[in-house]
Protein backbone atom coordinates (compact mmCIF):
# COMPACT_ATOMS: atom_id res chain seq x y z
CA UNK A 1 0.00 0.00 0.00
CA UNK A 2 1.11 3.56 -0.75
CA UNK A 3 -0.34 4.86 2.52
CA UNK A 4 -1.74 3.56 5.78
CA UNK A 5 -4.24 6.43 5.93
CA UNK A 6 -5.50 8.85 3.29
CA UNK A 7 -7.53 11.94 4.14
CA UNK A 8 -9.81 13.35 1.45
CA UNK A 9 -10.24 17.05 2.26
CA UNK A 10 -7.96 19.44 4.14
CA UNK A 11 -10.47 21.39 6.23
CA UNK A 12 -10.94 21.26 9.98
CA UNK A 13 -11.99 17.59 10.09
CA UNK A 14 -9.40 16.49 7.55
CA UNK A 15 -6.46 18.25 9.12
CA UNK A 16 -7.40 16.95 12.59
CA UNK A 17 -7.52 13.42 11.19
CA UNK A 18 -4.18 13.77 9.41
CA UNK A 19 -2.42 15.25 12.44
CA UNK A 20 -3.75 12.49 14.69
CA UNK A 21 -2.80 9.75 12.22
CA UNK A 22 0.78 11.02 11.96
CA UNK A 23 1.05 11.14 15.76
CA UNK A 24 -0.03 7.48 15.80
CA UNK A 25 2.70 6.54 13.33
CA UNK A 26 0.56 6.09 10.21
CA UNK A 27 2.00 6.87 6.80
CA UNK A 28 -0.50 9.53 5.79
CA UNK A 29 -1.55 11.61 2.79
CA UNK A 30 -4.05 14.45 2.43
CA UNK A 31 -5.81 14.94 -0.90
CA UNK A 32 -7.30 18.39 -1.46
CA UNK A 33 -8.28 19.86 -4.80
CA UNK A 34 -9.71 23.20 -3.68
CA UNK A 35 -8.45 26.34 -5.39
CA UNK A 36 -7.25 27.58 -2.00
CA UNK A 37 -6.22 25.48 0.97
CA UNK A 38 -7.85 26.12 4.32
CA UNK A 39 -11.31 24.59 4.40
CA UNK A 40 -14.82 26.01 4.65
CA UNK A 41 -14.67 27.42 8.18
CA UNK A 42 -11.61 29.55 7.52
CA UNK A 43 -12.26 30.56 3.93
CA UNK A 44 -16.04 30.82 3.47
CA UNK A 45 -17.71 30.00 6.79
CA UNK A 46 -17.22 30.72 10.47
CA UNK A 47 -14.33 33.16 10.40
CA UNK A 48 -15.18 35.46 7.47
CA UNK A 49 -18.87 35.62 8.40
CA UNK A 50 -18.11 36.50 12.03
CA UNK A 51 -15.62 39.14 10.89
CA UNK A 52 -18.31 40.84 8.82
CA UNK A 53 -20.90 40.44 11.58
CA UNK A 54 -18.52 42.20 13.98
CA UNK A 55 -18.51 45.21 11.66
CA UNK A 56 -22.29 45.08 11.54
CA UNK A 57 -22.53 44.87 15.34
CA UNK A 58 -20.23 47.88 15.80
CA UNK A 59 -22.29 49.91 13.35
CA UNK A 60 -25.53 48.99 15.14
CA UNK A 61 -23.98 50.21 18.39
CA UNK A 62 -23.26 53.56 16.75
CA UNK A 63 -26.80 53.73 15.37
CA UNK A 64 -28.14 53.26 18.92
CA UNK A 65 -25.92 55.92 20.51
CA UNK A 66 -28.86 58.20 21.43
CA UNK A 67 -30.31 55.49 23.76
CA UNK A 68 -27.24 55.94 25.95
CA UNK A 69 -27.17 59.74 26.00
CA UNK A 70 -24.60 59.90 23.22
CA UNK A 71 -24.53 61.40 19.74
CA UNK A 72 -22.74 59.89 16.77
CA UNK A 73 -23.06 61.84 13.54
CA UNK A 74 -22.12 61.36 9.91
CA UNK A 75 -22.19 57.56 10.12
CA UNK A 76 -20.93 55.90 6.97
CA UNK A 77 -20.47 52.34 5.76
CA UNK A 78 -17.34 51.76 3.69
CA UNK A 79 -17.98 48.33 2.22
CA UNK A 80 -14.58 47.92 0.52
CA UNK A 81 -12.82 48.61 3.84
CA UNK A 82 -14.97 46.02 5.64
CA UNK A 83 -14.08 43.43 3.00
CA UNK A 84 -10.39 44.44 3.08
CA UNK A 85 -10.29 43.88 6.86
CA UNK A 86 -11.96 40.51 6.42
CA UNK A 87 -9.43 39.48 3.77
CA UNK A 88 -6.48 40.49 5.95
CA UNK A 89 -7.73 38.36 8.82
CA UNK A 90 -8.72 35.39 6.65
CA UNK A 91 -5.40 35.46 4.80
CA UNK A 92 -3.68 35.22 8.18
CA UNK A 93 -5.88 32.33 9.37
CA UNK A 94 -5.59 30.51 6.03
CA UNK A 95 -1.82 30.90 5.76
CA UNK A 96 -1.41 29.21 9.15
CA UNK A 97 -3.55 26.25 8.04
CA UNK A 98 -1.67 26.10 4.73
CA UNK A 99 1.64 25.93 6.60
CA UNK A 100 0.25 23.05 8.66
CA UNK A 101 -0.88 21.18 5.54
CA UNK A 102 2.45 21.79 3.81
CA UNK A 103 4.61 21.01 6.85
CA UNK A 104 5.90 17.73 5.40
CA UNK A 105 4.53 15.60 8.23
CA UNK A 106 2.33 13.92 5.64
CA UNK A 107 2.14 14.04 1.85
CA UNK A 108 -0.15 16.71 0.42
CA UNK A 109 -1.64 15.76 -2.94
CA UNK A 110 -3.34 18.61 -4.77
CA UNK A 111 -6.22 17.16 -6.72
CA UNK A 112 -9.70 15.66 -6.60
CA UNK A 113 -10.10 12.08 -5.47
CA UNK A 114 -12.52 9.39 -6.59
CA UNK A 115 -12.80 5.86 -5.22
CA UNK A 116 -12.22 2.97 -7.62
CA UNK A 117 -12.47 0.41 -4.80
CA UNK A 118 -12.41 0.52 -0.98
CA UNK A 119 -8.60 0.78 -1.10
CA UNK A 120 -7.95 2.46 -4.47
CA UNK A 121 -8.31 6.15 -5.28
CA UNK A 122 -7.93 7.95 -8.57
CA UNK A 123 -6.77 11.55 -8.19
CA UNK A 124 -7.25 14.14 -10.91
CA UNK A 125 -4.25 16.37 -10.19
CA UNK A 126 -4.60 20.14 -10.26
CA UNK A 127 -1.50 20.53 -12.42
CA UNK A 128 -2.72 17.89 -14.84
CA UNK A 129 -2.62 14.14 -15.06
CA UNK A 130 -3.99 11.27 -13.03
CA UNK A 131 -2.42 9.62 -9.99
CA UNK A 132 -3.44 6.27 -8.57
CA UNK A 133 -3.30 6.14 -4.76
CA UNK A 134 -3.61 2.98 -2.67
CA UNK A 135 -4.95 3.47 0.86
CA UNK A 136 -5.22 0.79 3.53
CA UNK A 137 -7.67 3.10 5.32
CA UNK A 138 -9.13 6.48 4.48
CA UNK A 139 -11.41 9.20 5.81
CA UNK A 140 -13.88 11.25 3.78
CA UNK A 141 -13.77 14.87 4.94
CA UNK A 142 -14.83 16.81 1.87
CA UNK A 143 -17.21 19.17 3.67
CA UNK A 144 -20.35 20.63 2.10
CA UNK A 145 -21.59 22.75 -0.77
CA UNK A 146 -24.42 25.27 -1.05
CA UNK A 147 -27.72 23.49 -1.66
CA UNK A 148 -29.43 24.29 -4.94
CA UNK A 149 -33.01 25.60 -4.86
CA UNK A 150 -35.27 24.40 -7.68
CA UNK A 151 -37.48 27.49 -7.92
CA UNK A 152 -38.93 28.51 -11.29
CA UNK A 153 -37.26 31.65 -12.62
CA UNK A 154 -34.59 31.87 -9.91
CA UNK A 155 -31.61 31.03 -12.12
CA UNK A 156 -32.78 33.50 -14.76
CA UNK A 157 -33.44 36.20 -12.18
CA UNK A 158 -30.02 35.73 -10.55
CA UNK A 159 -29.17 35.49 -6.89
CA UNK A 160 -26.37 35.61 -4.35
CA UNK A 161 -25.18 32.80 -2.08
CA UNK A 162 -23.41 33.24 1.24
CA UNK A 163 -19.99 33.03 -0.48
CA UNK A 164 -20.93 36.11 -2.51
CA UNK A 165 -22.03 38.11 0.54
CA UNK A 166 -18.65 37.48 2.16
CA UNK A 167 -17.04 39.51 -0.66
CA UNK A 168 -19.83 42.03 -1.18
CA UNK A 169 -18.22 45.47 -1.11
CA UNK A 170 -21.44 47.24 -2.18
CA UNK A 171 -24.20 46.73 0.40
CA UNK A 172 -27.54 46.39 -1.45
CA UNK A 173 -30.27 48.87 -0.59
CA UNK A 174 -32.67 45.95 -0.21
CA UNK A 175 -32.41 42.17 -0.25
CA UNK A 176 -34.69 39.13 0.03
CA UNK A 177 -33.19 36.29 2.08
CA UNK A 178 -34.56 32.86 1.20
CA UNK A 179 -34.22 30.64 4.26
CA UNK A 180 -34.46 30.89 8.03
CA UNK A 181 -31.54 28.78 9.19
CA UNK A 182 -28.35 30.00 10.88
CA UNK A 183 -26.58 31.14 7.69
CA UNK A 184 -29.65 32.94 6.38
CA UNK A 185 -30.32 34.76 9.64
CA UNK A 186 -26.68 35.70 10.27
CA UNK A 187 -26.44 37.25 6.79
CA UNK A 188 -29.82 38.96 7.25
CA UNK A 189 -28.60 40.42 10.56
CA UNK A 190 -25.32 41.63 9.03
CA UNK A 191 -26.91 43.28 6.00
CA UNK A 192 -29.64 45.02 8.02
CA UNK A 193 -27.05 46.22 10.52
CA UNK A 194 -25.30 48.07 7.70
CA UNK A 195 -28.52 49.65 6.46
CA UNK A 196 -30.01 47.22 3.94
CA UNK A 197 -33.80 46.68 3.96
CA UNK A 198 -34.08 42.94 4.54
CA UNK A 199 -36.95 40.52 3.97
CA UNK A 200 -36.66 36.94 5.26
CA UNK A 201 -38.84 34.23 3.72
CA UNK A 202 -38.85 30.89 5.57
CA UNK A 203 -40.74 27.78 4.49
CA UNK A 204 -41.09 26.28 8.01
CA UNK A 205 -43.50 27.69 10.62
CA UNK A 206 -40.54 29.23 12.49
CA UNK A 207 -37.03 30.36 11.71
CA UNK A 208 -34.33 28.14 13.25
CA UNK A 209 -36.72 25.22 12.81
CA UNK A 210 -34.40 22.66 14.45
CA UNK A 211 -34.47 24.57 17.77
CA UNK A 212 -37.26 25.14 20.28
CA UNK A 213 -39.97 27.47 19.01
CA UNK A 214 -39.72 29.87 21.96
CA UNK A 215 -36.14 30.70 20.94
CA UNK A 216 -37.18 31.33 17.34
CA UNK A 217 -40.05 33.57 18.41
CA UNK A 218 -37.65 35.93 20.20
CA UNK A 219 -35.41 36.21 17.14
CA UNK A 220 -38.39 36.84 14.86
CA UNK A 221 -39.79 39.47 17.21
CA UNK A 222 -36.44 41.23 17.56
CA UNK A 223 -35.89 41.19 13.80
CA UNK A 224 -39.30 42.71 13.15
CA UNK A 225 -38.67 45.36 15.81
CA UNK A 226 -35.48 46.27 13.94
CA UNK A 227 -37.46 46.69 10.71
CA UNK A 228 -36.80 43.39 8.98
CA UNK A 229 -39.79 41.72 7.37
CA UNK A 230 -40.08 38.04 8.34
CA UNK A 231 -42.48 35.65 6.62
CA UNK A 232 -42.76 32.09 7.95
CA UNK A 233 -44.86 29.08 6.93
CA UNK A 234 -44.52 29.91 3.24
CA UNK A 235 -44.38 28.10 -0.09
CA UNK A 236 -42.12 29.66 -2.70
CA UNK A 237 -43.71 29.71 -6.16
CA UNK A 238 -41.46 31.65 -8.56
CA UNK A 239 -38.88 34.37 -9.06
CA UNK A 240 -38.84 37.04 -11.73
CA UNK A 241 -37.06 40.22 -12.77
CA UNK A 242 -38.75 43.58 -13.09
CA UNK A 243 -37.26 46.78 -14.41
CA UNK A 244 -36.52 48.10 -10.94
CA UNK A 245 -35.64 44.92 -9.07
CA UNK A 246 -36.09 41.22 -8.42
CA UNK A 247 -39.32 39.64 -7.19
CA UNK A 248 -40.06 36.52 -5.19
CA UNK A 249 -43.59 35.16 -5.30
CA UNK A 250 -44.83 32.92 -2.50
CA UNK A 251 -47.92 31.69 -0.66
CA UNK A 252 -48.65 32.16 3.03
CA UNK A 253 -51.81 30.88 4.70
CA UNK A 254 -53.30 30.25 1.27
CA UNK A 255 -52.73 33.84 0.15
CA UNK A 256 -50.51 34.74 -2.80
CA UNK A 257 -47.86 37.32 -1.89
CA UNK A 258 -44.76 38.85 -3.42
CA UNK A 259 -41.80 40.95 -2.31
CA UNK A 260 -39.37 42.97 -4.38
CA UNK A 261 -35.75 43.93 -3.69
CA UNK A 262 -32.51 44.87 -5.34
CA UNK A 263 -30.96 41.45 -4.59
CA UNK A 264 -31.88 37.91 -3.59
CA UNK A 265 -29.81 35.76 -1.21
CA UNK A 266 -30.41 32.02 -1.57
CA UNK A 267 -29.49 30.66 1.87
CA UNK A 268 -31.47 27.45 2.19
CA UNK A 269 -28.65 25.42 3.65
CA UNK A 270 -25.75 23.26 2.52
CA UNK A 271 -25.45 19.67 1.31
CA UNK A 272 -22.65 17.11 1.82
CA UNK A 273 -19.97 17.29 -0.90
CA UNK A 274 -20.06 13.63 -1.90
CA UNK A 275 -21.42 13.57 -5.44
CA UNK A 276 -18.09 13.11 -7.26
CA UNK A 277 -16.36 10.72 -4.83
CA UNK A 278 -17.46 7.41 -6.40
CA UNK A 279 -18.72 6.14 -3.07
CA UNK A 280 -20.62 3.27 -4.69
CA UNK A 281 -17.34 1.74 -5.87
CA UNK A 282 -16.04 1.92 -2.30
CA UNK A 283 -19.16 0.36 -0.78
CA UNK A 284 -19.90 3.49 1.26
CA UNK A 285 -23.60 3.96 2.04
CA UNK A 286 -25.22 7.38 2.06
CA UNK A 287 -28.56 8.80 3.11
CA UNK A 288 -29.65 11.65 0.82
CA UNK A 289 -26.02 12.39 0.06
CA UNK A 290 -24.85 12.30 3.67
CA UNK A 291 -22.34 9.55 4.50
CA UNK A 292 -23.79 7.10 7.03
CA UNK A 293 -21.44 6.44 9.94
CA UNK A 294 -21.31 4.59 13.24
CA UNK A 295 -20.32 6.31 16.49
CA UNK A 296 -16.74 5.25 15.63
CA UNK A 297 -16.98 7.33 12.41
CA UNK A 298 -16.72 4.08 10.46
CA UNK A 299 -18.80 3.89 7.27
CA UNK A 300 -20.40 0.78 5.76
CA UNK A 301 -16.93 -0.01 4.34
CA UNK A 302 -14.89 -1.23 7.35
CA UNK A 303 -11.67 0.52 6.31
CA UNK A 304 -13.27 3.85 5.36
CA UNK A 305 -14.28 6.55 7.83
CA UNK A 306 -15.94 9.96 7.52
CA UNK A 307 -15.79 13.20 9.49
CA UNK A 308 -17.25 16.69 9.36
CA UNK A 309 -20.10 18.06 7.26
CA UNK A 310 -20.21 15.00 4.97
CA UNK A 311 -21.68 12.93 7.81
CA UNK A 312 -23.09 15.38 10.38
CA UNK A 313 -25.09 15.36 12.57
CA UNK A 314 -24.22 19.03 13.20
CA UNK A 315 -22.17 21.17 10.84
CA UNK A 316 -19.93 22.70 13.50
CA UNK A 317 -16.15 22.86 13.72
CA UNK A 318 -15.55 21.49 17.21
CA UNK A 319 -17.43 18.30 16.31
CA UNK A 320 -15.67 18.02 12.94
CA UNK A 321 -12.29 18.12 14.70
CA UNK A 322 -13.33 15.51 17.26
CA UNK A 323 -14.75 13.30 14.52
CA UNK A 324 -11.50 13.56 12.54
CA UNK A 325 -9.44 12.59 15.59
CA UNK A 326 -11.81 9.71 16.35
CA UNK A 327 -11.64 8.43 12.77
CA UNK A 328 -7.83 8.49 12.71
CA UNK A 329 -7.51 6.65 16.01
CA UNK A 330 -9.95 3.96 14.95
CA UNK A 331 -8.19 3.60 11.59
CA UNK A 332 -4.93 2.97 13.46
CA UNK A 333 -6.77 0.43 15.59
CA UNK A 334 -8.13 -1.24 12.45
CA UNK A 335 -4.57 -1.51 11.11
CA UNK A 336 -3.30 -2.78 14.47
CA UNK A 337 -0.95 0.20 14.66
CA UNK A 338 -2.16 1.12 18.13
CA UNK A 339 -3.85 -0.56 21.07
CA UNK A 340 -6.98 0.11 23.07
CA UNK A 341 -10.71 0.15 22.48
CA UNK A 342 -12.45 1.98 19.67
CA UNK A 343 -13.24 5.61 20.36
CA UNK A 344 -16.86 6.66 19.97
CA UNK A 345 -18.44 10.04 19.50
CA UNK A 346 -20.75 11.28 22.26
CA UNK A 347 -23.31 13.80 21.07
CA UNK A 348 -24.87 14.34 24.48
CA UNK A 349 -23.86 18.01 24.53
CA UNK A 350 -24.95 18.99 20.98
CA UNK A 351 -23.52 22.49 21.36
CA UNK A 352 -24.81 24.95 18.76
CA UNK A 353 -24.80 28.73 18.31
CA UNK A 354 -26.12 31.40 15.94
CA UNK A 355 -24.50 34.86 15.75
CA UNK A 356 -27.59 36.94 15.06
CA UNK A 357 -28.70 39.82 17.26
CA UNK A 358 -29.97 38.60 19.60
CA UNK A 359 -27.67 35.59 19.54
CA UNK A 360 -29.02 32.07 20.06
CA UNK A 361 -27.28 29.04 21.57
CA UNK A 362 -28.20 25.66 22.96
CA UNK A 363 -26.61 22.58 24.49
CA UNK A 364 -27.96 19.11 25.16
CA UNK A 365 -31.57 18.11 24.58
CA UNK A 366 -34.31 20.54 23.62
CA UNK A 367 -37.88 20.51 24.88
CA UNK A 368 -38.93 19.51 21.38
CA UNK A 369 -36.70 16.41 21.47
CA UNK A 370 -37.77 15.43 24.99
CA UNK A 371 -41.47 15.76 24.16
CA UNK A 372 -41.03 13.66 21.01
CA UNK A 373 -39.24 10.96 23.01
CA UNK A 374 -41.84 11.09 25.79
CA UNK A 375 -39.11 11.79 28.36
CA UNK A 376 -40.23 13.57 31.56
CA UNK A 377 -38.36 16.76 32.41
CA UNK A 378 -38.48 19.92 34.50
CA UNK A 379 -37.81 23.29 32.87
CA UNK A 380 -37.28 26.80 34.20
CA UNK A 381 -36.40 30.05 32.44
CA UNK A 382 -35.56 33.65 33.27
CA UNK A 383 -35.88 36.74 31.02
CA UNK A 384 -33.19 39.25 30.19
CA UNK A 385 -35.65 42.13 30.54
CA UNK A 386 -35.67 41.51 34.31
CA UNK A 387 -31.91 41.05 34.65
CA UNK A 388 -29.77 43.93 35.88
CA UNK A 389 -26.73 43.69 33.65
CA UNK A 390 -28.68 43.14 30.43
CA UNK A 391 -30.95 46.06 31.31
CA UNK A 392 -27.90 48.28 31.83
CA UNK A 393 -26.58 47.13 28.46
CA UNK A 394 -29.89 47.85 26.76
CA UNK A 395 -30.00 44.23 25.56
CA UNK A 396 -33.28 42.91 26.95
CA UNK A 397 -34.56 40.57 24.25
CA UNK A 398 -34.71 36.92 25.21
CA UNK A 399 -34.20 34.54 28.11
CA UNK A 400 -32.19 31.62 29.43
CA UNK A 401 -33.69 28.15 29.93
CA UNK A 402 -32.53 25.08 31.83
CA UNK A 403 -33.92 21.54 31.53
CA UNK A 404 -33.28 18.86 34.15
CA UNK A 405 -34.29 15.35 35.17
CA UNK A 406 -37.21 15.61 37.66
CA UNK A 407 -35.86 13.04 40.12
CA UNK A 408 -32.12 13.80 40.15
CA UNK A 409 -31.81 17.38 38.91
CA UNK A 410 -29.20 16.26 36.37
CA UNK A 411 -29.01 18.88 33.63
CA UNK A 412 -30.35 17.60 30.30
CA UNK A 413 -30.12 20.79 28.30
CA UNK A 414 -29.91 24.53 28.28
CA UNK A 415 -30.57 27.33 25.83
CA UNK A 416 -30.24 31.07 25.64
CA UNK A 417 -31.47 33.73 23.26
CA UNK A 418 -30.12 37.16 24.08
CA UNK A 419 -26.89 39.14 24.52
CA UNK A 420 -23.66 37.16 24.08
CA UNK A 421 -25.63 33.92 24.04
CA UNK A 422 -22.93 31.91 22.26
CA UNK A 423 -20.46 32.73 25.02
CA UNK A 424 -22.96 32.40 27.88
CA UNK A 425 -23.97 28.86 26.88
CA UNK A 426 -20.54 27.53 27.84
CA UNK A 427 -21.36 27.76 31.53
CA UNK A 428 -24.02 25.10 30.99
CA UNK A 429 -21.70 23.16 28.67
CA UNK A 430 -19.14 22.84 31.47
CA UNK A 431 -21.81 21.84 34.00
CA UNK A 432 -23.23 19.19 31.66
CA UNK A 433 -19.79 17.93 30.64
CA UNK A 434 -19.21 17.00 34.27
CA UNK A 435 -22.76 15.61 34.62
CA UNK A 436 -23.73 18.48 36.92
CA UNK A 437 -27.14 19.09 38.44
CA UNK A 438 -29.28 22.17 38.84
CA UNK A 439 -28.19 22.25 42.49
CA UNK A 440 -24.51 22.23 41.47
CA UNK A 441 -25.04 25.16 39.13
CA UNK A 442 -27.09 27.11 41.69
CA UNK A 443 -24.24 26.82 44.22
CA UNK A 444 -21.57 28.26 41.89
CA UNK A 445 -20.63 31.86 42.89
CA UNK A 446 -21.38 34.48 40.23
CA UNK A 447 -20.06 38.02 40.23
CA UNK A 448 -22.63 40.81 40.25
CA UNK A 449 -23.59 42.43 37.97
CA UNK A 450 -22.76 40.08 35.10
CA UNK A 451 -24.68 38.48 32.29
CA UNK A 452 -23.64 35.01 33.44
CA UNK A 453 -25.36 35.29 36.84
CA UNK A 454 -28.70 34.99 35.05
CA UNK A 455 -28.20 31.22 35.02
CA UNK A 456 -28.53 31.12 38.81
CA UNK A 457 -32.25 31.98 38.67
CA UNK A 458 -33.54 28.99 36.69
CA UNK A 459 -30.96 26.78 38.44
CA UNK A 460 -32.32 27.80 41.84
CA UNK A 461 -35.91 27.20 40.73
CA UNK A 462 -35.04 23.70 39.50
CA UNK A 463 -33.08 22.97 42.69
CA UNK A 464 -36.08 24.01 44.82
CA UNK A 465 -38.31 21.61 42.90
CA UNK A 466 -35.83 18.83 43.60
CA UNK A 467 -35.70 19.66 47.31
Amino acid sequence: MDFDFVVIGGGSAGYAAARTAVDLGLKTAVIDGADELGGLCILRGCMPSKTLIESGNRFRTLRRAKEFGLRAGNLEVHGPEIIARKRRLIDDFASYRQEQLQSGKFELIRGRAKYRSPTQLEVELKDGGIREVNAATSVIATGSVVSRLDLPGLDETGYLISDDVLDLAEIPKSIIVLGGGPIALEMAHYLEALGSKVTVIQRSPNVLSSMDGDLAEVVESAFRERGLEVYTGTKLTKAETKSDGKVIHFEQDGEAKSVEAEQILQALGRSPATASLGLEAAGVATNRGRVSVEATQETSAPNIFAAGDVCGPLEVVHLAIEQGETAAFNAALHLEKTEGIAKKMDYRLQLFGVFTEPQVASVGLSEKELKTAGTPYDVESYPFDDHGKSMVMGETHGFVKLIAEPETGKLLGGSVVGPEAVDLIHEVVVAMHFNGTSTDLARVPHYHPTLSEIWTYPAEELAEKLA
